[in-house]
């Protein structure tokens, strides 16, 4: 595992926070405080009040939603570098989305009246987020907008893909295959397809040699070959 990195960096690499200058990255640093959570750990659950976000150091999590009959989807995954919660930060609606830990989670915690009291004494950062939300917004439509004239196999690819980097970047060995935690029904529910045509999928895509499964687990052993199910 990579040592953790110091506040200021680990910050520089949150999206959110990519228009700010390092002294400004120094005042947002200067407002956060270190939680940690154990693993399976519900962080807090959809419904609570939002009163701080999140920045993850070490460790993952992900955000799921739960209807009334039982059943869970999986909205997104964080590891290290990722944010969730972030609108805490400007205001203390309710949440979207229950968030629980997978790992061990090691987080800079950013309280949401701190962030807004700091907003008010510098509004020149306050501007710069509005971009780089701005940004992600924009991403976000392309992404769904793209995802709606894929098929289930590039979706699923596409889902594999942005494990395998966010595994490499948290210096994964790429060696004889990139290991990632996750099931088949989360992935399922990331490409937003039934399990059962990404399980037909993943199943393809191990007799080729480019994956191979365990329980909750997977092995991407050709990430160019996965790359040519993507468009």
């Amino acid at each position: 595992m990579a040592p953790a990195l110091a506040p200021v960096e680990l910050l520089s690499r949150v999206p959110v926070f990519a228009n700010l200058a390092e002294p400004d990255l120094g005042r947002v640093a200067a407002v956060t405080v270190t939680r940690r959570f154990a693993a399976h750990h519900v962080i807090f659950r959809e419904g609570d009040t939002s009163d701080t976000c999140y920045v993850v150091a070490e460790g993952h999590a992900r955000a799921i939603r739960e209807h009334v009959d039982g059943r869970q989807i999986t909205l997104a995954h964080f590891g290290p570098g990722d944010i969730f919660g972030e609108l805490a930060m400007f205001d203390d609606e309710a949440r979207s989305a229950t968030v629980e830990t997978l790992d061990r989670v090691d987080t800079l915690a950013i309280l949401g009246a701190d962030f807004r009291r700091l907003l008010k004494e510098h509004p020149d950062i306050a501007v710069k987020l509005v971009i780089s939300l701005g940004r992600r917004l924009r991403e976000t439509n392309e992404r769904l907008a793209r995802q709606s004239f894929q098929t289930v196999q590039s979706r699923v690819a596409g889902v594999l893909g942005q494990l395998v980097d966010a595994a490499l970047q948290e210096g994964a060995a790429a060696g004889e295959g990139v290991l990632v935690t996750i099931t088949q029904a989360e992935i399922a529910q990331l490409a937003g397809s039934s399990r059962e045509s990404a399980s037909r999928f993943l199943a393809v895509l191990e007799r080729a040699g480019v994956i191979s499964q365990g329980r909750g687990r997977i092995t991407v052993h050709d990430r160019g070959a996965l790359s040519g199910y993507i468009y």
